[in-house]
């Protein structure tokens, strides 16, 4: 992170190599250097203010020595950045270091109420939500039963409210709200396009909430928030090309690319329901999507079916796959055959993408675990040249939603990170 000392009478030698340029400064330095002359005091002290707060919104207690050594600036000019951000309201005292000589040192900390967001995950029977504060810890969750209501605006609107009164914040302190549901995202308008599910989900349904929220409101697909939440606690950390093949009620794919989630043109990359595949006819019309291709063949529909011939009857494909675990040699033939459906359907994504690891996530991927991801595993290696990893999700809980609030956290920190400017 290259910073900049602030001027001071005599020049101090400094102890460390300065760092590279963090890449939010940099771009900050892109974008405004023809707004404010570079080297001028207030856009050091800006840039200053920025490093030492981005460095705190990590979530680590740091001293001022700690905040010197890390940003190469000298611990007179540390103290001056900490008391403006304290002044501001964005950073505190959290607590003390014992240290072998002298006084404790005062460990400092982002303050968790300086922002807070929500997020939200839509399906057609249940929508979930939580509130975070800007340290991204929960601080309230809550589910709802849409109870057939499908006005994107009541439904995000009562479902916040609620999640917001159990959280004890104010609807307006919210500083992002990210909504994951199923369905195309339009990557230029942000506007969903096509939610079989969720018809009223439709072109239109963001400025729609944007203009009754007036706060900042982003809707993403929910496989790609998964596969975000993977990345960062799942089974893909640290994994820069990856897929994420959600086998659920319905099917999708997320695809990182070099650290980066692939969108596609249209935003429909990764609706693998819609994939032309052997053992499955053609679609007909591709507003039903479980009328051909993968989603025929391994939809939660067509799970069921499967289940229910080798005599596991089951109300969901979860449930089916979990009576499968536990039914000896009859849950054997199931879970090969199932196995089988699923790799015909990654065989086909991994000769284009050639990915390294394959995540099996959603309901039917989190269930059948590493007992159906070996299978897959197995049952791509037969029928495609590349081998890749192939292992069930590792998201504790909800990923969709915890992808949600991975992403309006992140957003309400670039936002704080913004309003850092010198005050002069």
């Amino acid at each position: 992170m290259q910073l900049h000392p602030e001027p001071r009478s005599h020049p101090e030698p400094r102890s460390h190599p300065e760092p590279r340029p963090h890449p939010e400064t940099q771009a900050h330095l892109e974008t405004r250097g023809t707004r404010v002359r570079p080297g001028t005091p207030s856009l050091l002290r800006e840039l200053n203010d920025r490093a030492a707060l981005d460095l705190l919104l990590g979530g680590e207690m740091l001293t001022r020595s700690q905040i010197s050594e890390y940003t190469g600036v000298s611990k007179v000019t540390v103290s001056q950045m900490l008391t403006r951000l304290e002044e501001r309201g964005l950073v505190m005292i959290a607590g003390e270091q014992a240290g072998n000589r002298g006084p404790n040192a005062a460990l400092y900390s982002v303050v968790p109420s300086s922002a807070y967001v929500a997020g939200l995950y839509v399906e057609s029977d249940m929508v979930s939500a939580a509130v975070a504060d800007v340290t991204g810890r929960r601080v309230a969750d809550v589910s709802v039963n849409p109870n057939g209501a499908d006005d994107p605006v009541e439904i995000v609107r009562g479902t916040v409210e609620r999640v917001c009164a159990r959280a004890g914040v104010e609807v307006g302190r919210l500083s992002a709200l990210v909504i994951g549901s199923p369905g195309v995202v339009d990557p230029r308008t942000g506007e969903p396009r096509l939610a079989v599910n969720l018809p009223a989900w439709h072109e239109g349904a963001l400025d729609a909430l944007r203009g009754a929220w007036r706060k900042p409101v982003v809707i993403e697909n929910d496989v790609n928030l998964a596969a975000m939440a993977e990345r960062a606690a799942g089974a893909a950390v640290g994994a820069d090309d990856f897929v994420l093949v959600w086998l659920g009620g319905g099917l999708g794919l997320a695809t990182i690319l070099g650290g980066k989630l692939h969108r596609g043109t249209a935003g429909a990359a990764g609706e693998i329901g819609y994939l032309p595949v052997h053992g499955a006819p053609l679609h007909t019309d591709i507003r039903h999507p479980a009328s051909g291709g993968f989603q025929a063949l391994a939809g939660a529909s067509a799970v069921r079916t499967l289940a229910a011939e080798h005599g596991l009857a089951a109300p969901t494909a979860a449930e089916a796959v979990q009576a499968a675990l536990s039914s000896g040699s009859r849950g054997a033939g199931f879970l090969d055959q199932l196995a089988h459906r699923v790799a015909v359907g990654v065989a086909s994504v991994c000769a284009v993408l050639d990915p390294g690891l394959v995540v099996l996530g959603g309901d039917v991927g989190k269930a059948g675990g590493t007992a159906l991801a070996d299978r897959v595993a197995a049952g791509v290696a037969s029928i495609f040249p590349a081998r890749p990893r192939v292992v069930p999700t590792g998201v504790p809980g909800e990923p969709v939603l915890r992808g949600a609030m991975l992403a309006a956290v992140a957003q309400a920190r670039a936002v704080l990170l913004a309003s850092v400017a010198d005050p002069q």
